[in-house]
C-alpha cells in the first residue's frame, strides 16, 4: 500500500479472509456460518467485506436494522440475511427486501403475522429469538406452547431458526452461567424439534462461544469481533489479523517554548521546549476526547506520540520531541501497532466501541495487503 496522504480507514480483505479461515477450523465440516456485518462491518465497510464472506462460501449474513440489510441488497449481495432488531415500521423494508426479522416477543409475532397475511406471505422465513439471560431481548423459555399455538393458527410464516444470545461467552469465571444458558437453549430448542412439524436451524455460539464452548455448535454459529481481528483473550487475538487500520498524517509541525499551551482550554502546558505535530483527526472522526491529555497515542514511524491537551473536533496534537519526522508523514492511530484493543483499553473502553465509531466522514479504502 502506498502511505497515506489524508485521514484513511484501510480494510484488508486478505486480514479478513484469513480470521473467516481461522475461526472456521475450529468448526464442524457441516456447521453454518452466519458474519455479523452490522453497524457498516464493525465500522469497515459492510458491502466489500460481505462480498468477501460470500466468496468464503459464509451460510448467513446479520445486521442490526432492516435498512442496514437494504444496504446490501442494493449493492446485489442474495445471501440469507437475518435482521437481529426489526421495528413494526421496517416490516415493509424487511419483506421487500427478502430480509429475515428476529422475532422475540408475542407482541412482535402477532403483528409480523397480521403484515405477513395482509401482503399473502406463504412461509416467509422467520427466526425466533430467546432469552436465556442476556435479559436484552428475546421470549422466555415458558413461551414455547404459547408459541407453537401462535404458529399452528397461520401459514404466512415458518420458522428458519432459534436462537439465543450468550451473556458472558468470554469469560472464564461465568462459566457456569453460560453453561446454564446452554442448557436452557439446549431444552427449549429440543421442544420446539418436537413440537414443530419441520426442520429448523439452531444457532447460540458467538465469536467467544465458538472458542470456548465448542461443543454446543448446532447447526450454525455467529461471527462478528472475530472476524475483524479480535478473539476473547491475548492469545485468541494473537491468532487474528486486524482488518481495518486508521491512518493520517502529519499536517503541521510546532516548536513549543517551555510554559506555552497547546489545543483548547489550555489543557496541555509545555514542561520544557517540544515538538509538536497536528493531525487532521478528532472526535468528529471517532477519537473520543477520552483520548486527549496523554491517555492517547499514535505511532509515527514505529515510535509511540502521545496525545497532548484536548482533542478537538477535527485535529488532535501529538508530542514528537523524541521522534524524527516531517509535515506529510503517515501515522498510525491503530491496526497492528497500537491495536484498537490495546487503544481502547486506556479508556476502559472495548475495540467494538472504537472501531465502530470511526465516522463515515473517514475515507474507507479497500486493500489486500
Amino acid at each position: 500500500m502506498a502511505k497515506a496522504t489524508e485521514t484513511i480507514l484501510e480494510i484488508d480483505l486478505n486480514a479478513l479472509a484469513h480470521n473467516y479461515n481461522y475461526i472456521t477450523s475450529k468448526l464442524n465440516p457441516k456447521t453454518k456460518v452466519l458474519a455479523v456485518v452490522k453497524a457498516f462491518g464493525y465500522g469497515s465497510e459492510a458491502v466489500e467485506v460481505a462480498k468477501e464472506l460470500i466468496k468464503l462460501n459464509v451460510s448467513y449474513f446479520a445486521v442490526a436494522y432492516a435498512s442496514e440489510g437494504e444496504a446490501l441488497r442494493n449493492a446485489g449481495i442474495e445471501t440469507p440475511i437475518l435482521v437481529l432488531h426489526p421495528l413494526p415500521e421496517n416490516f415493509d423494508v424487511i419483506v421487500n427486501r427478502c430480509l429475515e426479522p428476529s422475532i422475540y416477543s408475542e407482541k412482535m409475532l402477532n403483528e409480523f403475522i397480521s403484515f405477513a397475511e395482509h401482503k399473502n406471505q406463504t412461509n416467509y422465513p422467520i427466526h425466533l429469538k430467546f432469552n436465556t439471560g442476556l435479559n436484552r431481548l428475546g421470549f422466555a423459555s415458558k413461551a414455547v406452547s404459547d408459541i407453537t399455538h401462535i404458529l399452528a393458527s397461520t401459514e404466512s410464516i415458518k420458522v428458519r431458526s432459534v436462537f439465543s444470545h450468550l451473556a458472558a461467552s468470554e469469560d472464564a469465571s461465568e462459566a457456569a452461567f453460560t453453561k446454564q444458558q446452554l442448557k436452557e437453549f439446549a431444552v427449549l430448542s429440543e421442544a420446539l424439534s418436537e413440537i414443530l412439524p419441520y426442520p429448523f436451524l439452531k444457532h447460540t455460539l458467538n465469536t467467544s462461544g465458538i472458542i470456548n464452548f465448542p461443543e454446543a455448535q448446532y447447526d450454525m454459529v455467529r461471527t462478528g469481533i472475530g472476524l475483524y481481528g479480535f478473539g476473547n483473550d491475548v492469545q485468541e487475538t494473537a491468532n487474528l489479523k486486524p482488518v481495518a487500520t486508521l491512518k493520517t498524517v502529519i499536517s503541521q509541525i510546532h516548536t513549543i517554548a517551555a510554559g506555552e499551551s497547546v489545543g483548547y482550554n489550555r489543557a496541555f502546558i509545555a514542561p520544557q521546549a517540544m515538538q509538536t505535530a497536528t493531525l487532521p483527526i478528532g472526535h468528529a472522526d471517532g477519537i473520543s476526547r477520552g483520548y486527549g491529555n496523554g491517555k492517547g497515542w499514535v505511532s509515527i514511524h514505529g515510535q509511540k506520540a502521545p496525545i497532548v491537551g484536548n482533542v478537538c473536533m477535527d485535529m488532535i496534537m501529538v508530542d514528537i520531541s523524541k521522534i524524527e519526522c516531517k509535515e506529510g508523514d503517515e501515522v498510525i492511530v491503530f491496526g497492528n501497532a497500537p491495536t484498537a484493543e490495546a487503544l481502547s483499553e486506556v479508556i476502559h473502553s472495548i475495540p467494538y466501541e472504537l472501531l465502530t465509531a470511526i465516522s463515515q466522514r473517514v475515507k474507507r479504502v479497500v486493500c489486500r495487503k
